[in-house]
């Protein structure tokens, strides 16, 4: 998202553009995602359920997101729904597919497999490499121990490469460097698709008792379960158990009911079943993408002449949960306009 709208933005302003892209598709984990954009209805709910944030940057996404939501069909992308289905928040669910292809048009294409090694000296650089989820050695340096056990719900190539470029060029690193956003998953040997990754996600903790190896119930704090999912990240080979009683499988969130997510869980292959009137399925911490990246400036600036947008840029969600996709938006296009007015 945040390079392509960066990308789109840039020649809309006159800009000549390349896109290099180290996949061998555009769009990377947006593609994958459910394709809501959203914000918070209130300012104040955004500083509160994601305290550690910088204000700033926060402000510039509650006040620019509807109209960068209306960009986004200008240039043709199609809308699925005009609504979150959470009464805090507002926004819109885009088809992913058909989003990512009105952006490339906009940006004049992409090189794909073609990743950046080096920062180029003379002309200014946006860096929206994806964050770093897809990299064992830096999730288990930042995150948890436990990253080779992580179920990746991402895109392969999100490897850290815009958070090594930065730093080699003076960034700092922002807060939050330990958090990520993701969701639990069917563990292994489940066996979960790229396309299933948002209809597997099992996503009713508040209505399970969760437990890890050794029985430790966690209570989760809340609503978007993020809290759960980064304990869980955090305990023996990331799993925790989910015990659910028949009387709260016909319970909703979101949409589904808990038992149509349990039951897809276990269509997928994860350990568990059914027995005296409880079903309990083993889930694994899926990571989608890390919350701590590069420090920048409410002009998306990391260092002089280079510019950090997406999950590259850390600072908007820490301490809590907000949409990656909206931050993504926003700042590609501030990166854009910071680029090219210097």
């Amino acid at each position: 998202m945040a390079g392509l709208a960066a990308a789109a933005h840039a020649v809309q302003r006159g800009a000549r553009v390349h896109v290099l892209e180290k996949g061998d598709r555009a769009g990377g984990s947006m593609l994958l995602s459910s394709g809501v954009i959203w914000r918070h209805r209130e300012f104040a709910d955004f500083r509160r359920e994601c305290p550690d944030g910088d204000a700033a940057l926060q402000r510039a996404v509650f006040d620019r997101l509807d109209a960068d939501l209306a960009w986004l069909e200008s240039l043709g992308a199609r809308v699925l729904a005009r609504e979150t289905g959470n009464p805090l928040t507002a926004g819109v669910r885009f088809d992913t597919r058909a989003l990512t292809e009105a952006l490339v048009k906009a940006a004049g294409g992409v090189r794909l497999r073609e990743p950046l090694t080096d920062i180029p000296g003379d002309v200014p650089l946006v860096l929206a490499t994806g964050g770093f989820q897809a990299d064992p050695e830096l999730v288990g340096r930042y995150v948890t121990l436990q990253a080779p056990d992580l179920m990746l719900r991402a895109a392969p190539w999100s490897t850290g490469d815009g958070l090594r470029l930065g730093l080699a060029a003076g960034a700092t690193l922002s807060a939050g460097m330990d958090e990520f956003y993701g969701r639990n998953m069917p563990a292994p040997p489940a066996l979960v698709p790229e396309g299933d990754f948002v209809h597997a996600a099992q996503l009713y903790a508040a209505h399970a008792t969760v437990r890890n190896r050794d029985g430790e119930v966690y209570e989760p704090r809340t609503w978007s379960e993020i809290d759960v999912v980064q304990w869980t990240a955090r305990q023996p080979g990331a799993r925790a158990w989910y015990e659910v009683t028949d009387s709260r499988r016909a319970l909703r969130v979101r949409g589904r009911t808990v038992g149509e997510m349990i039951d897809a869980g276990l269509a997928a292959g994860a350990p568990g079943g059914r027995r005296d009137g409880v079903t309990t399925i083993e889930v694994v911490a899926g990571i989608t993408t890390t919350l701590g990246g590069l420090r920048i400036d409410e002009h998306a600036r990391a260092a002089p002449r280079l510019y950090a947008a997406g999950a590259d840029a850390g600072g908007f969600a820490t301490g809590g949960y907000a949409s990656g996709l909206a931050a993504a938006l926003v700042c590609g296009r501030i990166a854009a306009e910071s680029a090219l007015d210097g």
